[in-house]
């Protein structure tokens, strides 16, 4: 039996979801380009897309955003279990247990189940943070789209059109990526025939691993370090030299142009005239790449979507503690497409192993 590290290259099933084309740098969400999504429509709109199979009309958009609006509030014993759990509990950690909380019997997965979860995510992950800091939580509402309520929920005011604009396409570009470790964790658990909680929670559980989920936060420890626009190249030059690698380049699947690193700088340009840091990430990106191909020719090392989520998070003024949590508020809507998509035709997903020990004695 042939064993394959990291099942690289094996094909576990087959959706309808997405496809991720690493060779010709495509990301398709049912027959849709993402990065097209990105900066034509609403999160609300390519979640729908995702769990119903087509784009919403107005009616049909405004009605589920009005849904997921109506089930922001917490239970009251998730608000006290939130209070309770240590401080020093890592933010990924807390929601694993809080969406774990929000399971009150064995249910089948469903839509309904997901838009619950969904919807208080957000808050979640701001009520903790609040908690954390002794500031006063803000009042949930119901006026404010999905993306524009997370960032009043954690500021307390509302943002910039152009602030909202650029972090719904952030969320848009993170909601679904194929077969990732995360979603395979969740459709592995929801195989077993467990709940939508136990699922999500063994997804957020495998994102909260740094080689899945905490890149951003390296890439703006990145730039950073390198401070100015006048610094960029000898600083690149002596990381490159030191063999060490640059945060932001190379994708495990894409040996070409991230269509979401693409998507991302193009609808971050709007920020660019309120913050400073767009114009350092855009020369850091340019130095970085031609540098890149001086030291490693021939390497495909391009730009990858955690590059400009580190700038987007940034800029509309998300501490780097929340950079994975927003990641997980995003990818919720892909992980629950899959497990909804699992249940149509599920089997229990049972690989083998090959066993390299010692035999008993005769």
């Amino acid at each position: 039996m042939e064993v394959v590290p990291g099942l690289e290259g094996i094909a576990v099933t087959e959706t309808e979801l997405s496809l991720v084309d690493g060779e010709k740098g495509h990301l398709v969400y049912r027959g849709h380009w993402a990065k097209e999504l990105a900066v034509s429509q609403t999160f609300e709109a390519v979640v729908y897309l995702l769990w119903y199979g087509h784009l919403p009309g107005k009616e049909e958009e405004q009605c589920f955003r009005d849904l997921l609006a109506s089930q922001r509030e917490l239970p009251v014993q998730v608000t006290e279990m939130l209070e309770r759990l240590p401080r020093k509990m890592d933010l990924m950690s807390v929601l694993q247990t809080a969406v774990s909380s929000l399971a009150t019997a064995e249910e089948t997965p469903s839509r309904e189940l997901a838009v619950s979860v969904l919807a208080k995510i957000p808050t979640l992950i701001a009520c903790r943070y609040h908690l954390l800091r002794g500031s006063r939580m803000p009042k949930i509402r119901r006026d404010l789209s999905h993306t524009a309520h997370y960032l009043y929920l954690l500021q307390g005011r509302e943002a910039s059109p152009a602030q909202i604009r650029a972090l719904e396409a952030y969320l848009i570009l993170t909601a679904e990526h194929g077969m990732n470790a995360s979603t395979f964790a969740g459709r592995v658990v929801a195989s077993t025939g467990s709940d939508l909680f136990s699922a999500l929670t063994a997804a957020i559980g495998a994102l909260k691993g740094p080689l899945h989920g905490g890149a951003p936060s390296e890439v703006e420890g990145m730039l950073e370090a390198v401070g100015s626009v006048e610094e960029a190249e000898p600083w690149i030059r002596r990381r490159l030299e030191a063999g060490e690698r640059l945060m932001g380049f190379g994708h495990r699947v894409y040996k070409t142009q991230d269509p979401r690193a693409e998507a991302l700088r193009k609808v971050s340009e709007g920020l660019s005239g309120e913050d400073p840091w767009f114009h350092l990430a855009v020369e850091v990106e340019r130095t970085a790449l031609r540098l890149l191909e001086e030291y490693k020719p021939g390497r495909r090392l391009h730009t990858n979507v955690e590059f400009y989520a580190a700038a987007v998070l940034r800029a509309v003024g998300l501490p780097k503690e929340l950079y994975t949590p927003t990641f997980t508020l995003s990818r919720t809507a892909g992980w629950c497409a899959h497990i909804l998509e699992q249940m149509t035709h599920n089997r229990i997903i049972r690989p083998q192993s090959v066993y390299t020990g010692a035999m008993p004695c005769d």
